[in-house]
C-alpha cells in the first residue's frame, strides 16, 4: 500500500497504542513535571491549531532555543505534524552564529527556553524573519515582552485533524553544523527520513528500545533531532525521562537514572567522565541502567572500563554526524568475540565506532579516490552514503547531488565490517609524512588518574613539520608533571607519536555537545614554538 512514512502517522499510532506511557522532565518552573505521551500529544494538537490561527504556512520554518523537556518534546510532534518544519538551534553558538542560523531558514516562529530571554533580547534586532517569540514557561514573569507558550495553546482545542496525505519526502525537521570553520550549514531532514532512521535507532543491535525501557537522553534535543530518541519513544511505547537544564549536574542526573529506573542513556563522553567522577566520590550505583550510549567522539578505554566492570552497564559506542541524521554505526558484540575471543580482543573491538546499520553504507578511499581494503590496517578518507544520509546542504543548490558523502573523518574498517575512527582529518597531525592520531593520544592520557581532560592539536614544526602538543586539565587538587604524562605513554603509543611538549589549562572550549573545540585551541596556542625553532 501507499503508505506515507510520516510524523503524523506516528501520532496516530502512538495516540491509540501509547497514551499511558509516562513522560518525566524538569524545567525552570516545574523541578518535576510528570504526564503521559497522550497529554503531550494533546497539547501537540493544541499547538497546531495555535499554529493555524497566526497564519503559519505548510513548510515554515519554527524554530527552538530550549532544553531536554516536555515542551520541547511537544513541539517535535506538533510542529512537523501540523506541516512545518522543526528548526532546533544550538544555545551555545556565537549569537552571530545564531543570527545567520535564523536569517538563513527564515524562521517565522521562535520558541525559547526562559534563562535565554536575554539572549534573544541582544539580538532581535537582527532577526529579519522572525514574526513571533514565544517563551516556554508558565512564570509569566519569566517572558519578557514576549508571548507565554501555556498562553499560546491555552484557548485551543486538544483534538486536530493530523494530514494523512503528507508527502513523505516534504521536509520536517532542520538542524544545522556547529560551524566550527565558515558559517555553519544547514541540513534539511524529510518525514521519510526521520521515521526510516528512528526504525533502524530502535533495532536491537542499535539502541534495542521496546515498551519495557526506560530511557533518559543526555544528548540535547537541539543537537540532530536528539539522535531521533522522541519519535523512537512515541513509536514503540518507551518512557522517556527528561533531564532539561540539568545535563552537567551529576548529582541531579544519577538520583534521577536511580528514582526512575532508567534503562538506557545516551550523550556524549564528556558527560559520562563527570558522572564518573561523581559516582566516585559518592558512592552511588546504578541499579536499574542496563546501557549507555556514547556519541559524538571516540569513548576513552578508562571509562569503557569503568562502567562495564564497576557497574556491570553495557557501553555501546555509537557514530554519526549532523549530515547522517546521525546514526551512521552502532557497535554491539559480535556473537564469535563473545564465544571464543579473548577479554583483550573484546575490549578493543568495543572501543571501535561500530558496524553499520542497515540504510548507510560506508567506504574508505585515498587521497586519488580509489577504494581501500577493510582489513583493520589500511587508513583512508571515510565516506557514507544511505537513506536518511543528505545529499548537500540547505540553500546551497550547488552542494547537492552527491552520491558520496565526504565525513571528513580518517578511519580503517576490519574484516568484520567494524569501524573504527582514527581522527577528524583536520586534527590529525602530519609528522614527517606520518599520520598520528591526537584522540589515540587523548583517549590514554584521560585514563591518568590525576587528568580529567585531554586535547592534543599540531604545531609547526621545523624538521617535521607538524609535532603533536598535548594541552591537559589535571583533576580539582592535583598535581602532575608533564614528564610523568609522557611516560605514561610510553609502551602505549609508537614513541614517534609521543608529544614533544604539555601545556596545562584550567579548562579547555567546550561546545553545547560536549566536544573540544579544537579550532579555538589552534588559535590559542598559534604562537607555540618547539625548541627546536631555537
Amino acid at each position: 500500500m501507499p503508505y506515507q512514512l510520516t510524523i503524523q502517522s506516528v501520532i496516530r499510532h502512538a495516540s491509540r497504542l501509547f497514551s499511558d506511557t509516562e513522560i518525566v522532565s524538569v524545567t525552570a518552573d516545574h523541578p518535576q513535571h510528570r504526564y503521559t505521551l497522550g497529554d503531550a500529544l494533546e497539547r501537540a494538537a493544541q499547538l497546531a491549531n495555535a499554529f493555524k490561527s497566526i497564519g503559519l504556512k505548510s513548510g515554515d520554518r519554527v524554530a527552538t532555543i530550549a532544553w531536554n523537556d516536555f515542551r520541547h518534546f511537544e513541539l517535535y510532534f506538533g510542529i512537523s505534524g501540523y506541516g512545518a518544519v522543526t528548526h532546533t538551534i544550538n544555545p551555545r553558538l556565537h549569537p552571530e552564529q545564531l543570527i545567520f542560523i535564523m536569517n538563513d531558514a527564515s524562521d517565522k516562529v521562535l520558541f525559547i527556553d526562559s534563562m535565554f530571554v536575554p539572549l534573544i533580547d541582544a539580538i532581535r534586532p537582527q532577526l529579519k524573519t522572525v514574526e513571533h517569540i514565544i517563551v516556554m514557561t508558565s512564570d509569566a514573569a519569566a517572558v519578557g515582552e514576549y508571548l507565554m507558550y501555556e498562553d499560546f495553546i491555552a484557548a485551543q482545542p486538544n483534538t486536530y485533524p493530523w494530514p494523512e496525505d503528507t508527502d513523505e519526502n516534504q521536509a520536517a525537521a532542520l538542524c544545522y553544523t556547529s560551524g566550527t570553520t565558515g558559517n555553519p550549514k544547514g541540513v534539511l531532514y524529510s518525514h521519510r527520513t526521520m521515521l526510516l532512521h528512528a526504525m533502524s535507532l530502535s533495532q536491537p543491535d542499535a539502541l534495542g528500545m521496546g515498551r519495557n525501557s526506560v530511557i533518559l537522553p543526555v544528548v540535547p534535543m537541539f543537537h540532530i533531532n536528539a539522535w531521533s530518541i522522541p519519535f523512537v519513544c512515541a513509536m514503540v511505547g518507551t518512557k522517556i525521562v527528561f533531564p532539561g537544564p540539568k545535563v552537567m549536574d551529576f548529582e541531579a542526573l544519577t538520583d534521577m537514572l536511580i528514582a526512575e529506573k532508567v534503562t538506557l542513556t545516551a550523550g556524549v563522553p564528556t558527560v559520562w567522565a563527570g558522572m564518573a567522577q561523581y559516582l566516585q566520590k559518592s558512592g552511588k550505583q546504578l541499579p536499574h541502567l542496563e546501557r549507555m550510549v556514547f556519541g559524538g567522539t571516540a569513548c576513552p578505554p578508562y571509562l569503557l572500563d569503568y562502567y562495564t566492570k564497576e557497574h556491570n552497564i553495557n557501553v555501546i559506542h555509537a557514530w554519526g554526524m549532523t549530515e547522517t541524521s546521525p546514526l551512521g554505526t552502532c557497535n554491539t558484540v559480535l556473537p564469535m568475540a563473545a564465544t571464543s575471543w579473548s577479554a583483550e580482543a573484546q575490549r578493543a573491538q568495543r572501543l571501535k565506532q561500530g558496524y553499520p546499520v542497515f540504510g548507510v553504507e560506508l567506504k574508505i578511499v585515498d587521497d586519488a579516490g580509489a577504494e581501500l581494503p577493510w582489513d583493520g590496517k589500511t587508513q583512508g578518507y571515510l565516506y557514507i552514503r544511505g537513506l536518511w544520509v543528505c545529499d548537500g546542504y540547505f540553500n546551497q543548490p550547488d552542494s547537492r547531488g552527491n552520491d558520496w558523502f565526504n565525513t571528513g573523518d580518517i578511519a580503517v574498517i576490519d574484516q568484520y565490517g567494524c569501524m573504527r575512527i582514527m581522527d577528524r582529518a583536520k586534527d590529525l597531525v602530519k609528522s614527517g609524512g606520518e599520520w598520528i592520531s591526537s584522540s589515540d593520544i587523548e583517549n590514554i592520557v584521560q585514563g591518568h588518574p590525576d587528568i580529567l581532560q585531554a586535547a592534543v592539536i599540531a604545531t609547526a614544526h621545523p624538521k617535521w613539520d607538524e609535532r603533536p602538543l598535548l594541552i591537559v586539565v589535571p583533576k580539582e587538587g592535583v598535581q602532575v608533571k608533564g614528564e610523568e604524562l609522557l611516560k605514561y605513554l610510553e609502551g602505549k603509543v609508537a614513541t614517534w607519536w609521543i608529544p614533544d611538549d604539555v601545556l596545562f589549562a584550567e579548562s579547555l572550549p567546550i561546545n553545547a555537545t560536549g566536544k573540544v573545540q579544537k579550532n579555538d585551541l589552534r588559535d590559542i596556542y598559534k604562537d607555540y614554538r618547539h625548541a627546536d625553532f631555537g
